[in-house]
């Protein structure tokens, strides 16, 4: 197992804020600094088994990051396909784990395809799709099985949304705990915003392109299974948005009352739970929050988009 059992721990700051218990399941903790490592650690395992020799990629941060973990951990090689936007700080720390990092295309959506003509070229490579995939989920599911041992049920789970794979591992865990009455509540950054678009259109459209700065939430199209989980209303879903501004207040705020160094993707959730907008547990019962990473941040990153943004 490449993962860890991360820290489920009570925020007194946000509870305060919030006026009820605000639960934080660290996942910024992993090895990998994600919560991707669960799915793509699990893929990976199983598909050694079946007798893959080398696995390929696509992901401008986290998912490739716990790519490069999970292989160099197992002993296999890792192709990673990255986009245009990826910070060089990002490609350096997936070399450092021995990965071979190709630039390809301007979106996500454009290295998934080099990914893909990569894994056909060669039956012996194993493609990793970085969120939709059935296998990915099993593995995400382990951090609600965690939570039902770490604490008593919420009312309400947040978490941020980009493609919608770590959505689908806790829509299925919670369906497994008999915890389907919990909301989860979806944060997206508006520029990057696939799932809340599509519930808008009715329809799984397709963005055009990606503007926020939350890089990792940036699939231009949601999985089809957590489209599907928000129209059969599989368990409570609520979608919401929030600014690259209020991502990038709510790191900063984050660091200061907790000590945690988060990335935007990440600082979408938090801006949820700093923001008064948004009344995340109607009931007034327990709220836990999935801090799902931070590889993807660094202080000069940090101090670049709140000079963009803030000033």
């Amino acid at each position: 197992m490449l993962h860890v059992k991360s820290p489920l721990i009570k925020s007194t700051c946000l509870s305060k804020l919030n006026n009820r218990e605000v639960y934080l399941k660290l996942e910024n903790t992993q090895p990998a600094a994600t919560f991707k490592i669960r799915g793509i650690g699990h893929k990976i395992q199983k598909e050694i088994k079946n007798g893959k020799k080398e696995f390929v990629i696509s992901s401008g941060g986290n998912a490739g990051y716990a790519a490069a973990y999970a292989a160099n951990n197992l002993n296999v090689p890792m192709k990673i396909f990255v986009p245009q936007s990826t910070d060089r700080s990002i490609i350096d720390k997936l070399e450092d784990e021995n990965a071979n990092v190709e630039v390809a295309g301007q979106f996500f959506d454009q290295a998934n395809e080099r990914a893909l003509e990569y894994a056909r070229s060669n039956n012996e490579v194993c493609f990793i799709h970085p969120f939709d995939d059935p296998d990915l989920w099993i593995g995400h599911e382990t951090l609600i099985q965690e939570i039902v041992e770490q604490t008593e049920k919420p009312e309400t789970i947040i978490a941020s949304v980009g493609g919608g794979g770590l959505a689908m591992g806790i829509i299925n865990g919670l369906v497994k705990a008999g915890w389907d009455d919990v909301n989860l509540v979806t944060i997206e950054t508006k520029g990057a915003d696939c799932f809340y678009e599509a519930i808008k259109a009715k329809n799984r459209i397709t963005l055009p392109k990606i503007t926020s700065i939350a890089n990792c939430l940036g699939a231009l199209r949601v999985c089809e299974g957590l489209y599907d989980a928000y129209a059969k209303q599989t368990i409570p879903i609520k979608p919401y948005l929030v600014s690259d501004k209020d991502s990038i207040v709510a790191i900063r705020k984050f660091l200061d009352d907790h000590r945690i160094f988060v990335e935007p993707a990440c600082g979408a959730t938090l801006a949820a739970l700093y923001s008064k907008e948004i009344n995340l547990a109607p009931k007034g019962g327990k709220i836990v929050a999935i801090v799902c990473g931070g590889a993807g941040i660094s202080m000069r990153m940090l101090e670049d988009w709140e000079k963009k943004l803030l000033n």
